[in-house]
């Protein structure tokens, strides 16, 4: 494939805990007379609390020319050090990278703009930092305008601007102004749903067409999937694995649900697995389009032969508030005898639920008896984002409500009927 565009080789980064000195005259007095008076009294030295953690441990990897590389791990797992030390605002500890071409990062809200100057002035700055002169820099503004869309801003000092308005500008100005590597970190986050769609197109659309190298660092993995064809696992700092994004994402959520649900009750069942599926692919997804075609898949397991099972499953909002629940005996299931493992699940044709987050509970139960015998309270989240229907996008909020009802609405007015 050629030489790479980005070369990591043992990459650490160590940060200082602690006190690490004082920050005025007067501290370093007062410590120093501490330390004196504990000497005259036959005590000794105030030990200093400070200590060292390792961010990031070890870390070797190649970008190639074009490639579009997710970066995955949870909070902590030192992902964003990663990228500030590609992208140079931060030196690593120990190892070493080489970088061959000019890098656009989107970072954190906040990071890349000078606040005080409008926005059209912060184009053109950051154009001139890229290397690119006045006239290349005009005939790229129009598209950067459109794109951010905050045209009648834009002559207003971004320190004005809302994180959805600077995030926006942010991403248009390092997607249209042609580095040879984006890097972009979880800030899309604060966009809208729409927004982030469209930005994923234009970094799909910069990789395949422009051969720009993209490395994105999301939470949400139904993006990484359809965006990248590889993926960097970081876990504590190191990489717990690499290679094509497919494989690799499955098995980060499957790692991600098991050991949030392998926790056992009292009473020997637990929770082994629980997540959402397209019908059409067998992949977790969190991320959903309202109108859609989705399955709840709900796995337990018991230590030893539990009799008469029945199951809840309760949907709730934002707020906890309880939006609907599945409860199988009412579904007309009888209750069953849980021998080692038993999967429920449940169809959700043409997903009703209107865009918003929402969370999963997950309860097991015998008729006629309140205990619950597994208790799972928020055990899964997930979001819904507008979806098609009637030929166009109907973007509901929640002063619609939570639950479209309706099957078929049709309005007769002057002979003509005109029906969703």
């Amino acid at each position: 494939m050629g030489r790479s565009i980005i070369e990591v080789r043992g990459i650490s980064k160590k940060y200082r805990l602690g006190k690490i000195g004082a920050t005025s005259f007067r501290e370093e007095v007062e410590r120093w007379w501490g330390n004196l008076r504990s000497r005259r009294n036959g005590g000794t030295l105030a030990k200093p609390t400070n200590s060292d953690f390792w961010s990031l441990r070890d870390v070797s990897f190649d970008v190639h020319p074009g490639e579009v590389l997710g970066v995955v791990g949870k909070n902590g797992a030192g992902k964003s050090t990663l990228l500030k030390i590609i992208s140079r605002i931060t030196e690593p500890t120990e190892g070493e990278i080489r970088i061959r071409g000019r890098i656009a990062s989107l970072l954190e809200v906040g990071t890349g703009f000078h606040p005080e100057l409008s926005g059209r002035e912060n184009i053109y700055l950051n154009g001139a930092i890229l290397g690119m002169n006045r006239s290349e820099i005009r005939r790229k503004f129009d598209a950067i305008v459109d794109f951010a869309e905050i045209g009648q801003f834009i002559d207003t000092p971004v320190k004005r601007y809302s994180s959805g308005m600077y995030v926006r500008l942010a991403f248009a100005v390092a997607a249209h102004l042609e580095p040879e590597i984006l890097i972009i970190d979880e800030v899309l986050a604060v966009g809208d749903a729409e927004f982030q769609a469209k930005c994923l197109g234009k970094m799909r659309e910069v990789s395949r067409a422009d051969g720009r190298t993209v490395l994105f660092v999301s939470h949400n993995m139904a993006a990484v999937k359809s965006l990248c064809s590889r993926v960097v696992w970081l876990e504590k700092g190191k990489v717990r694995s690499a290679g094509e994004a497919d494989k690799l994402v499955v098995e980060y959520l499957n790692e991600a649900k098991l050991k949030s649900g392998t926790s056992t009750s009292a009473h020997g069942l637990r929770l082994i697995d629980l997540a959402l599926h397209q019908s059409k692919d067998d992949l977790p997804v969190n991320h959903l389009m309202f109108g859609e075609d989705y399955e709840l898949r709900v796995r337990l397991g018991s230590e030893r032969p539990f009799s008469r099972t029945a199951v809840v499953i309760q949907i709730k909002n934002a707020y906890g508030d309880l939006i609907s629940s599945i409860c199988t005996p009412e579904e007309g299931i009888t209750p069953f005898d849980l021998r080692e493992e038993a999967e429920v699940t449940v169809s959700l044709k043409s997903l009703r639920l209107f865009p918003g987050k929402y969370t999963v509970d997950v309860f097991v139960f015998r008729p006629n008896d309140v205990t619950r015998y597994l208790e799972g309270e928020n055990v899964l989240g997930f979001e819904v984002h507008p979806g098609v229907i009637g030929g166009g996008m109907w973007a509901y909020q929640n002063h619609h409500g939570y639950v479209r009802i309706a099957d078929d609405v049709s309005v007769n007015h002057e002979n003509r009927v005109y029906q969703l």
